[in-house]
């Protein structure tokens, strides 16, 4: 049952995902004129040279990426690739052929730019998030992720690039620079959200006072943390220090507070990219935060 409902979750939210790209390829791309990168920059060129539904040429060009993503990135990914491709195309389709909104922005490219860049790289970030690709360059892109380390959105970018080349054929030079600009935010959009929801501030404090630190951050700021051995590498004498994790909103707190109990402390100060566990995502009794 648990393994249902979180399918179901996952399944959810990469339509979710495909319903923001759709919407922003439609009333922004195809509405302005606008390329795209990847399998999508694709079927725009097929659209605006010789009039094909991105619908179904999407499903198309997708078939070869099918095996790639069923041999080398397994079942449940290419099940949740298989969603994210019909889900785009289904969506594509949608927008086209019910137009709920009429957003009417052929004199100011430099808006419809940014909103194609927000909806297409919230719905992308938000299909990579829960476990899905949308196919094509997104297969790519994930393989890179997952063996390289290299970011999705650097990767998306430069096929994205290629395929703009491409699209030269019915842009005019305009046209090509302000796809860029929705290129370029769609692929920050994309790693914001790759990144993490619950993404705070790590803390590691070097103090004569350790134990009060700690205990002052968990009595005032109902905040754990870890006391590290460590030495030091000047005077080679054994030192504690403390690790500690907290939210961006609460940074400011835990230096006042810091500062409070030991002013000569030596404390440094690192983003976290994304936080799990008890205060982030679970409650104290173990419950997920929603």
């Amino acid at each position: 049952m648990v393994h249902f409902l979180q399918s179901t979750k996952r399944v959810f939210f990469i339509l979710l995902g495909c319903a923001f790209m759709s919407f922003g390829l439609v009333y922004f791309n195809m509405e302005n004129n606008l390329a795209d990168g990847g399998f999508t920059g694709i079927t725009l060129i097929l659209f605006f040279i010789f009039s094909i539904d991105p619908a179904i040429s999407n499903i198309v060009l997708n078939i070869p990426m099918f095996f790639i993503g069923y041999r080398i990135l397994g079942k449940s990914l290419f099940f949740y690739t298989l969603i994210g491709t019909f889900g785009l195309s289904f969506f594509l389709w949608f927008f086209q052929e019910y137009r709920l909104i009429n957003v009417p922005l052929q004199d100011d490219l430099t808006l419809a730019a940014l909103f194609a860049g927000v909806f297409i790289g919230s719905g992308l970030g938000i299909v990579f998030r829960f476990g899905g690709t949308t196919g094509g360059a997104d297969i790519i892109a994930k393989l890179m992720f997952t063996y390289s380390g290299i970011s999705i959105g650097r990767t998306l970018f430069l096929i994205d690039a290629i395929v703009i080349t491409s699209s030269l054929i019915y842009l005019d030079y305009r046209e090509a620079m302000y796809t860029l600009v929705a290129v370029f935010v769609a692929a920050r959009v994309v790693d914001f959200i790759q990144q993490g929801a619950y993404s705070g501030k790590a803390a590691f404090i070097i103090s004569e006072n350790t134990s009060a630190i700690a205990d002052a951050i968990q009595v005032e700021m109902e905040r754990g943390a870890t006391i590290l051995s460590g030495r030091g590498s000047f005077t080679g004498s054994n030192k504690e220090i403390l690790y500690c994790v907290v939210s961006r909103h609460e940074i400011a707190r835990l230096k006042g507070l810091i500062e409070r109990v030991d002013p000569l402390a030596f404390v440094s100060i690192s983003n976290v990219q994304d936080v799990a566990g008890e205060g982030f995502t679970f409650d104290d009794e173990q419950k997920p935060l929603q």
